[in-house]
């Protein structure tokens, strides 16, 4: 009779695995057709304005006594 129910139960336990991963397998296939149509609707970010002016190198400063007079000279 124990090996009976051992069966029985060993069963139960392996349909119970498979159908855990069938449904999780389904999750993951159901996600990845979600998935594929947003990426081809996406639309693209505007493209950044030209700058107009050079950045200052890190570190370099402006003599604060300085003028657009010192500049032009």
């Amino acid at each position: 009779m124990f090996a009976v129910y051992a069966a029985e139960q060993q069963y139960r336990h392996d349909t119970w695995t498979r159908e855990r991963e069938h449904a999780l397998l389904a999750s993951i296939r159901e996600r990845k057709i979600d998935v594929t149509p947003h990426r081809m609707t996406t639309t693209r970010a505007a493209a950044r304005p030209q700058r107009v002016a050079w950045a200052r190198p890190i570190g370099l400063h402006a003599p604060e006594e300085c003028t657009t007079v010192c500049a032009v000279a």
